[in-house]
């Protein structure tokens, strides 16, 4: 509970930090009303009070952010999109910070082989250029969400995977791992009792960055037309608008969705920011 009231209070101070938290916190309760905050259904056309098709109409009062060329309502899909993102956003950033911690503590604790193997594993991965490796495995499984969280996960663990294992290397030194080890503490226990909640702090700091990484990453594999067909999200939305031939000419069609990628991936940079405090204490004093 301290640890965690000490990281809270952290964020709390750094300006960054607060900015990042509650533009993530807004974009999750967005996410979680969305159905009650979406006038529209964000797939159907819409028409205006007279009767007449609303197509390509620019922001008014019946329409907040305009309508696409297909008369469909662009702030109701905004809102619902901010779903699609979150889960990519949330999962693969747990997922992936799970993954990279995980190697980055058995291989550096164990050493050895085990060691070499987990690294070179390491080294092939990030030969693997991320967002083409994302494009074609989702064009060979399909477009589906689960395949793009899937895509996302096997490969962006690796930097998280070589931070940590450098932070294992200098604790496992330390006296308090040699008197784990003389009282008759076994490795596990070791590794998940002693070593992992020191570098917890370091963990926080690229599980904020992986979600950054992640939502943009969806937001590009959408726009090149390989998000799931029938799913709303922001890539989607750009997607559609690119099609259509509507990036100049229907600025309302592409500026909501484009400022709410940036905006929650900025949140992401933001809390990471801050978390780099915890990890790494010489940055207070600056």
């Amino acid at each position: 509970m301290n640890a965690l009231r000490e990281h809270f209070e952290i964020l709390m101070k750094d300006r960054l930090g607060m900015i990042g938290m509650a533009i993530l916190i807004s974009f999750v309760l967005i996410a979680i009303f969305a159905p009650y905050i979406a006038p529209y259904d964000p797939m159907e056309s819409q028409y205006r009070p007279d009767g007449s098709f609303a197509r390509m109409d620019p922001p008014s009062r019946e329409f907040i952010f305009g309508t696409t060329r297909m008369g469909r309502d662009v702030f109701s899909q905004v809102i619902i999109g901010s779903r699609v993102a979150l889960i990519v956003g949330i999962v693969s950033a747990i997922a992936s910070t799970l993954i990279g911690v995980n190697v980055g503590l058995i291989s550096g604790y164990y050493g050895g082989r085990i060691d070499n193997f987990l690294m070179r594993l390491t080294d092939i991965v990030y030969g693997v250029p991320f967002l083409p490796f994302v494009i074609i495995l989702v064009a060979i499984l399909g477009p589906s969400l689960g395949n793009t969280l899937l895509a996302i996960i096997l490969i962006s663990w690796r930097t998280t995977a070589r931070v940590i294992r450098s932070q294992v290397l200098t604790l496992k030194q330390r006296v308090f791992i040699e008197a784990a080890r003389v009282s008759g503490a076994g490795n596990l226990r070791i590794i998940y009792r002693h070593i992992m909640p020191n570098i917890v702090p370091m963990a926080l700091v690229y599980t904020a960055m992986n979600l950054s990484t992640a939502i943009l990453t969806e937001a590009s594999v959408s726009f090149l037309g390989y998000g799931d067909p029938l799913l709303v999200s922001w890539g989607k939305t750009l997607h559609m608008a690119y099609v259509a031939q509507a990036i100049y000419d229907a600025w309302w069609w592409v500026v909501p969705p484009g400022l709410a990628i940036t905006l929650l991936v900025l949140s992401g940079f933001f809390i990471s920011r801050a978390y780099e405090e915890i990890a790494n204490p010489r940055l207070r004093e600056r």
